[in-house]
């Protein structure tokens, strides 16, 4: 099975909306399903090795997603979104982190068995 995961939400929103997002795609990748990740909106920050936990949260959000890339995860994030979004403009994205468009989003949309967005 294709899965697509839309992420929009900045990665450290005071939910763990981001956190349960990602684990899904862990199980998902576990499974041996595709799974294909596209960041849009303040969640490109994500993909940012800038981007840390908050004092007292647990869980780092941009390992998580390097740990699903590792395993095959194929991530994806907006260009434009890259410039216009997040707490971390004009930080680098780091490897694995694909810069990406709205028709690629369409593609993936179009090619999936399962669309997501957190």
């Amino acid at each position: 099975m294709k899965a697509l995961l839309i992420f929009n939400r900045e990665p450290y929103d005071n939910t763990d909306v981001t956190w349960n997002g990602l684990r899904l795609a862990g199980k998902l990748v576990e499974g041996n399903h595709e799974v294909r990740i596209f960041l849009m909106n303040d969640a490109v920050d994500m993909a940012r090795d800038v981007c840390r936990p908050p004092e007292g949260y647990d869980q780092d959000l941009s390992q998580m997603l390097k740990d699903l890339i590792a395993k095959g995860a194929v991530v994806k994030v907006c260009g434009t979104c890259m410039a216009r979004c997040g707490i971390y403009k004009n930080h680098p994205y780091f490897e694995g982190a694909e810069k990406s468009t709205m028709q690629a989003l369409t593609d993936w949309v179009v090619d999936s068995d399962k669309v997501i967005s957190f």
